[in-house]
């Protein structure tokens, strides 16, 4: 037999698209900033790493939205933003 060789031709306008990861909810304790995204994992990160959450009070901590579908949280009472990239990052 000889040595065969398979092509995969993958056309741009059917393949998968990665679904962009989303928090569905977040939550905060005395030191850390907790979420859940939309596929279940979850993660925490210290409020040390974000001196505008550190300082806050609770009520300005918790006067978030959701932003971008999901993929950021803005606090208006601190003018802050943070994405789920940046926060997996850490």
């Amino acid at each position: 037999m000889g040595n065969r060789t398979t092509e995969l031709i993958v056309d741009s306008t059917t393949a998968a698209k990665p679904m962009p990861i989303s928090i569905a909810t977040a939550h905060f304790d005395a030191e850390m900033l907790h979420a859940r995204l939309t596929d279940d994992r979850e993660f925490s990160v210290p409020l040390g790493w974000f001196p505008s959450l550190r300082d806050a009070d609770a009520a300005q901590r918790n006067n978030w939205r959701l932003i971008g579908g999901g993929t950021g949280i803005h606090w208006e009472d601190l003018d802050e933003d943070l994405s789920v990239e940046r926060l997996l990052r850490c």
